[in-house]
């Protein structure tokens, strides 16, 4: 038994580290089998991605899926605009604030979309001109976001918003049957310039893998501590 012949001070010494190491141990285990699950689903969700970039937009489902490429018919809501976020941009003639330029898209069945032109620079939003009459607009889904504990505060009088809610954007502009999610544009200028749409799909950065490593390591580096901890204790002891 371990201690056994010990005095009794050191052996309650190694027997706290011996639990604390028993449980560190376990702790650090379990934090590296969530990243190697966290791993495989953002792994998952890459490989999504990586299919719906190289597949052509499809008709707006009734449930669209987060990334999923798609098309709506409609017309443009002319005359009105918000801004998403805050983004300093370089340029030839130095640093150029700007946002996002959101505006509304009503699709035939009278429902409202928000879509996400890309980055225009300015401290208010502007409309730009679009087309009148029927038309088509793709791009990917993006989920609608609520806003975190240290979110700045929209500005719904002047049309600025710091979270990407596509209802409560919608509301600041009047507007009523605004769909969940924002249609996010992406490809080259769709009007000479005007808006800077996302180039791609966004994809996320997967570092699980060394995550996982890290707790694994630390894991290991936990045992041997108390390995060499224990015979520092029976050497002293002896």
């Amino acid at each position: 038994m371990i201690g056994r012949g010990l005095p009794r001070a050191p052996r309650r010494r190694l027997i706290g580290m011996g639990m604390f190491s028993f449980v560190s141990f376990w702790l650090l285990i379990a934090l590296g089998v969530w990243q190697v699950h966290r791993w495989h689903h953002k792994d998952r969700v890459q490989r999504r991605i990586d299919a719906a970039q190289l597949a052509p937009p499809v008709p707006l489902p009734s449930h669209p899926t987060p990334y999923q490429k798609v098309a709506i018919a409609g017309h443009w809501i002319a005359g009105r605009a918000a801004f998403f976020g805050d983004q300093v941009r370089n340029s030839v003639a130095g640093p150029v604030r700007g946002a996002q330029l959101v505006m509304p898209f009503r699709r035939d069945n009278g429902d409202v979309v928000m879509v996400d032109l890309g980055w225009v620079p300015g401290t208010a939003p502007k409309p730009v001109p679009v087309p009148a009459g029927p038309t088509q607009v793709s791009g990917y889904v993006q989920a609608a976001q609520k806003p975190g504990l240290f979110s700045a505060q929209d500005n719904v009088a002047g049309r600025i918003f710091y979270t990407l809610d596509p209802r409560r954007i919608g509301a600041g502009l009047g507007l009523n049957r605004v769909a969940d999610f924002t249609l996010i544009v992406v490809g080259p200028k769709p009007l000479a310039g005007g808006p800077v749409p996302a180039p791609s799909l966004p994809h996320p950065p997967n570092n699980s893998e060394q995550y996982a490593l890290t707790w694994f390591g630390l894991a290991m580096v936990v045992v041997f501590e108390f390995f060499f901890y224990a015979r520092k204790q029976l050497g002293e002891s002896s």
